[in-house]
């Protein structure tokens, strides 16, 4: 199984950090990071819910929000 290829899964991570004018290096220095990483993400590549968490945090968002940010399926 190769990581971050294959079936994608679509997010808000995009439009939530541009609604709080945060550029994907801002994100990716307060998550650890890589922009692309981040820029993976945003694209709906697969990620780990440790990157998940570093995100919502980043964005300053609660754990318990990451059904609006990262659909389930």
């Amino acid at each position: 199984m190769s990581l971050g290829r294959g079936r994608r899964q679509n997010n808000n991570v995009r439009k939530i950090r541009e609604s709080k004018m945060m550029s994907k290096a801002e994100l990716a220095r307060k998550t650890g990071l890589s922009v692309q990483t981040i820029d993976r993400v945003e694209k709906g590549y697969f990620c780990r819910l440790d990157t998940k968490r570093k995100i919502l945090v980043a964005l300053e968002m609660d754990l318990e929000d990451r059904d609006g940010v990262f659909f389930t399926e």
